[in-house]
């Protein structure tokens, strides 16, 4: 029992992972959403583009991209050695990656806004970005809460592909108590059980925060 405090660790780092590339991925998708619906061409271009190419990329190589890409890249532009860490790899690269689906829950969210919500606020003369922060993410945010939670946890199990540039996450934790201890039968079955509860965990919040999204609008 020597490795369950690396365990711990591992699933910690796990959740920094998650909730690091959820919060970045959140914001790629945002963009992407309003590069996708906005007037010009060259941006949605851009965002479609962004959308086809990434969801069409194993995650796997996009994080060796991101890892190995990234230090070549660096230590070109500074001139001397520079090492991309395994965690910020990790959360860059599942972000890319959760932005490109969060691209298209966010789109379909914001057209599914009623446009007469958004035609009588223009018509009281409000800002664009108060109109968008008071008007139309509130509600968008209400339906792209569901499929937003599920490609959440799914991120969240995509996070044990980071083991292969090094970090020590969960699993990576776990295969090396079990290569250890010879016994990986307990040790990946540890590990399965501590994704589950964090799955779980997950899965209570988004429904509580779902039941607060709508809050107001069952009463209609």
């Amino acid at each position: 029992m020597g490795y369950l405090p690396q365990l711990m660790f591992g699933a910690l780092i796990t959740l920094g992972v998650a909730l690091s590339a959820i919060l970045f991925g959140a914001a790629f998708g945002l963009l992407g959403a309003m590069a996708k619906l906005s007037t010009s061409r060259p941006l949605r271009t851009v965002a479609e583009a962004y959308t086809i190419v990434v969801r069409g990329t194993p995650d796997l190589i996009i994080i060796l991209i991101v890892f190995f890409g990234g230090t070549i890249a660096l230590t070109r532009l500074f001139g001397r050695t520079v090492e991309v860490s395994e965690f910020a790899a990790g959360v860059a690269s599942l972000a890319f990656v959760f932005g490109a689906y969060a691209t298209e829950i966010f789109r379909g969210a914001i057209l599914a806004v009623p446009i007469g919500q958004i035609e009588a606020a223009r018509a009281l003369s409000l800002p664009a970005p108060i109109l968008f922060l008071r008007i139309v993410l509130p509600q968008a945010w209400r339906v792209a809460l569901p499929a937003f939670g599920n490609q959440s946890i799914i991120l969240l199990k995509q996070t044990s592909l980071i083991s292969v540039v090094g970090l020590e996450e969960l699993m990576r934790s776990a295969s090396m108590a079990a290569g250890a201890t010879r016994e990986p039968f307990k040790w990946y079955l540890a590990a399965a059980c501590l994704y589950l509860v964090m799955t779980g965990l997950s899965t209570i919040l988004l429904r509580y925060a779902e039941r607060r999204a709508n809050l107001g609008f069952e009463r209609r």
